[in-house]
């Protein structure tokens, strides 16, 4: 059988290998996904059970008044259980040490975010980067205070009139503000596909961490042997 002219060329011509993938870091445990989650899905439903009984086309929707105030409270008292129970493992230990230190780096980072300043090594960052570490503190500060003020607001035979009245004030308004900066987090969230895939598989590209996070690459190697040292004597 003869070939065309020319076909020979055509069909020798040989495939290029698929692109490998990029190498892979470890970031998040199982036990810190599973908090974020957990964390995550109570707080939205503090917030849509919320809207439910405070936006009246909302409440005329869903109805049922009773069950949605019970599952609101249910779901407020809740909140920091994961957070609570994520103490026992010893790498979400080591995340909350990390966001309670705030460094020269973060100031830079912060100055950098107020310019709008994108250039490479303008952002230097850790596992967290200043702006995260503001938001977990603001964002554990106001569920402290929406639990305390929802509580006065709960037990009311055991408050006088005056603090259920403040609480009430401050717990409606503080909800507003935490429904708006979540809306804020989950937005940032959406920009940035590589974060959102290491919540939820544990790891993430090198080239996205050497990126956002450069200081915390550096150190990758010295935390990943601490948290295997806490893992293993926190089995032991």
């Amino acid at each position: 059988m003869t070939s065309t002219p020319g076909s020979a060329g055509r069909t020798a011509a040989p495939t290029p290998p698929p692109p490998e993938p990029a190498p892979r870091v470890r970031r998040f445990s199982r036990a810190e996904r599973w908090v974020h989650r957990t964390t995550a899905a109570l707080l939205l439903l503090c917030v849509a059970t919320a809207a439910a009984l405070y936006v009246p086309q909302l409440a005329e929707l869903v109805g049922r008044r009773y069950l949605v105030v019970t599952v609101h409270e249910w779901a407020g008292i809740l909140l920091p259980a994961p957070f609570l129970l994520g103490l026992v493992s010893p790498a979400f230990r080591a995340d909350l040490r990390r966001l309670n230190r705030f460094g020269p780096h973060d100031k830079k980072w912060l100055r950098a975010a107020r310019r709008r300043d994108h250039r490479s090594g303008s952002r230097p960052a850790g596992k967290f980067n200043a702006g995260q570490k503001i938001y977990a503190s603001w964002i554990a500060g106001a569920v402290l205070v929406m639990l305390a003020t929802g509580l006065l607001m709960w037990f009311t035979h055991l408050t006088p009139l005056v603090w259920r009245t403040s609480a009430t004030f401050v717990h409606d308004w503080l909800a507003l503000a935490i429904g708006v900066v979540l809306a804020g987090h989950i937005r940032m969230a959406l920009a940035d596909p590589e974060a959102r895939r290491g919540m939820r598989t544990g790891s993430v590209a090198r080239p996205w961490a050497e990126r956002e996070h450069p200081l915390w690459l550096k150190q990758q190697p010295t935390a990943e042997r601490e948290e295997r040292q806490a893992d293993d004597a926190g089995a032991g």
